[in-house]
């Protein structure tokens, strides 16, 4: 894990607010020891989530997306770390890997225009360069027998999070993507738009559920090739749920996890669902934040719920005041997961 920055004891101090009477996940949540390998660590260690972060952008310019993922991880762990350690949530259940090392790759991309064809084609193998790491990671983490929790970037890391935990597992896995996109575009080289598809066709994706499909912004191609594979990719759409009403948020979730359950699955969030979030395609229109909280709880519940990655929030988009908010957010989104897992489990 050459390109891990792993997080430290005074990086957790230094994002947690101490306040006497209270108790905070970063004096809690557990880092890996300096002098000790990762991966025999994970084996061995209590914890059951592994919490590590992906501050790039690279596959979101790629696919025309305004930039600012990066900054997710940062803006997370500083909310994680002083969500309070009670009865409801522990702390102790997390490992703090740490973060990808993409300073290589960010630096490469400062002068590079995503609309020039060739500048876009050296993008796309940036991402294939992150890639390869993450799904390295991914797998380390899910052959120790732990859960990831990934945060931040493009969707375009939904391809190693797949790939590492297929590897992994040694068989191909299902997955179930809360999502306004598809992200199931053509092979046109690597970005933020194609990364189930690429998993897809290379073996690693089983089954693929979308949930909640904005009509107007996808392409008659998609829905074309979607309609080819109805026997392993479906969808719902946003529109027929809240605007039309003719199909029911619950029932939709549960056929959902009849399509995905009798595999490990992983669970992608894309940001751009929720209306008014800083992101790479904001919106003004989809899920409320309770729709996904209640939609992470349902499918974190279930034993073959493998991984969770949330991902496209861009805090550097919004304006100082309130840049804080997503990792809020995120923070709101991996409680309720790990609560979900630990509350099937007891």
């Amino acid at each position: 894990m050459d390109k891990l920055i792993r997080f430290t004891t005074s990086d957790l101090s230094k994002v947690t607010n101490y306040r006497s009477g209270e108790v905070k996940f970063g004096e809690k949540m557990v880092v890996i020891p300096q002098n000790e390998d990762v991966s025999t660590f994970l084996k061995n260690c209590e914890p059951q989530f592994v919490l590590f972060g992906i501050p790039e952008d690279i596959g979101v310019r790629a696919n025309f997306g305004r930039p600012g993922a990066d900054s997710a991880w940062e803006s997370a762990i500083k909310s994680i770390a002083n969500i309070q350690h009670n009865r409801f949530s522990k702390g102790y259940n997390i490992v703090v890997l740490g973060q990808l090392d993409v300073s290589e790759e960010m630096e490469a991309i400062q002068h590079l225009d995503f609309h020039n064809i060739d500048d876009r084609k050296k993008m796309s193998e940036l991402v294939v360069k992150i890639d390869k790491e993450v799904v390295h990671i991914i797998s380390q983490i899910v052959k120790a027998g732990k859960i990831p929790i990934v945060i931040g970037g493009g969707h375009n890391n939904a391809y190693g999070n797949i790939k590492g935990t297929a590897l992994a597992k040694g068989k191909p896995i299902n997955a179930i993507n809360f999502d306004a996109h598809s992200d199931f575009r053509i092979l046109e080289g690597r970005h933020s738009g194609n990364g189930f598809s690429y998993a897809y066709e290379e073996g690693f994706l089983k089954k693929y559920f979308i949930f909640g499909l904005h009509e107007s912004y996808t392409s008659k191609s998609v829905l074309d090739r979607l309609k080819t594979l109805k026997d392993r990719v479906l969808y719902n759409t946003y529109d027929a749920v809240k605007i039309k009403k003719t199909k029911d948020f619950n029932l939709e979730m549960h056929l959902a996890l009849e399509f995905i359950k009798n595999d490990s699955y992983g669970i992608e969030i894309d940001l751009d669902s929720i209306p008014n979030i800083p992101c790479s395609a904001m919106t003004l229109s989809g899920y409320s934040v309770e729709d996904l909280r209640q939609f992470i709880y349902f499918f974190g519940r279930h034993e073959n719920a493998s991984y969770i990655h949330i991902c496209e929030g861009a805090p550097s988009l919004d304006n100082e005041k309130n840049n804080h908010l997503v990792g809020k957010l995120i923070g709101y989104l991996i409680t309720d997961f790990i609560k979900a897992k630990m509350e099937n489990e007891s």
